[in-house]
């Protein structure tokens, strides 16, 4: 351990680190990782976990390659290489290439090849940029969206998927199928409890009898 005497204290810990956990009992928060290193200078805490890194806070469990921890009380987590996570209580499940997680706001940003699975709804969505509010339990798609459910297939450039309401709303060239049927418009809302299609300006498609 060496004391930088202009930025406070850093630290360096080695592969000895395996299959250590550390623990923060106020907050819930803890973490692993095969080598750890970081700063604690006021303003600028930084702590940065590598090779198998681990950390959980509270329900959410997060496991990549490198994760960066910085802010006070640990407020900022940037995940990259192979990241998955899990929100335990609602069974939501997501792997992306990067993630950056706000503890406080509760919001996670997925970019990159990025899927996310609500397992209690029977949902898969896929984007190249995701938005997760875990507060409001709205998650917001962007770039290439794809939504499976049974045999229901949704494609857009732009997905909100409010959570509680079960509702999916697309826009940028938005397309429906569902098993041979074929629905298009400008706006498509989907009711994923019924299933339902509302859609306006532009309304086209194909039903098969």
């Amino acid at each position: 351990m060496t004391l930088n005497r202009g930025a406070g204290l850093a630290f360096v810990l080695p592969c000895l680190l395996c299959a250590a956990v550390y623990t923060h009992a106020a907050d819930r928060f803890n973490f692993r990782a095969d080598r750890m290193s970081g700063t604690k200078a006021i303003g600028k805490e930084t702590t940065i976990l590598a090779g198998n890194a681990e950390v959980r806070s509270d329900s959410l469990i997060l496991k990549a390659g490198r994760i960066e921890i910085q802010g006070d009380d640990n407020q900022f987590i940037d995940c990259v290489g192979g990241v998955w996570g899990m929100e335990e209580e609602k069974n939501i499940i997501f792997q992306t290439d990067r993630l950056r997680y706000d503890r406080k706001l509760k919001i996670a940003r997925l970019e990159g090849n990025s899927t996310l699975e609500d397992r209690k709804n029977e949902i898969v969505a896929k984007g190249n940029f995701i938005e997760y509010d875990d507060k409001a339990e709205v998650t917001v798609f962007q770039i290439s969206v794809r939504l499976f459910k049974d045999d229901m297939v949704c494609r857009s450039e732009y997905a909100v998927y409010r959570r509680n309401e079960k509702l999916l709303d697309l826009s940028g060239f938005p397309v429906v199928f569902k098993k041979d049927d074929e629905f298009r418009a400008d706006r498509i809302r989907v009711d994923l409890d019924t299933d339902d299609v509302t859609m306006e300006g532009a309304v086209s498609g194909m039903i098969k009898n």
